[in-house]
């Protein structure tokens, strides 16, 4: 299983969205990034990501689950983008910062730190466990 974190600014989408949405989850769409898109299409069925509140907050805030692997994304017209669904795992206990993150040199080449711009991220296993560990969240 290949871990991930996909940002959104909670004014648009926010982690009690996903929650609401309950086990049929949401489409993650209007993702309109090659590199981004590259991510989306690589996420299997079952992997795990972080939920990440851009702009407002900077922090991550929950787990959630792809359910849906890659399909053309029906918000793009041109048909050149995707989008995968995910649903809510679990929030974290407490949220883990971008500051934390950037202040801990065991992420120091976390995506999150150094492509900070880029809405769909890989996250290492290590990645995950430290981040999980940190917020007191079983990897």
């Amino acid at each position: 299983m290949a871990h991930w974190l996909l940002k959104s600014e909670p004014d648009a989408f926010s982690w009690d969205d996903l929650v609401a949405c309950g086990a049929k989850g949401e489409p993650w769409t209007g993702v309109r990034n090659h590199t981004a898109k590259q991510n989306l299409m690589a996420m299997k069925l079952g992997d795990r990501a972080f939920f990440y509140h851009s702009q407002a907050g900077k922090e991550i805030v929950g787990v959630c689950e792809v359910i849906k692997e890659a399909y053309p994304d029906p918000t793009d017209a041109k048909g050149v983008f995707v989008c995968v669904d995910v649903k809510a795992v679990e929030p974290l206990p407490r949220p883990f910062t971008l500051a934390q993150a950037k202040a801990d040199p065991k992420l120091e080449g976390m995506s999150l730190v150094t492509s900070f711009r880029l809405s769909v991220q890989p996250v290492t296993d290590a990645e995950w466990k430290h981040v999980c560990q940190a917020v007191g969240l079983k990897a």
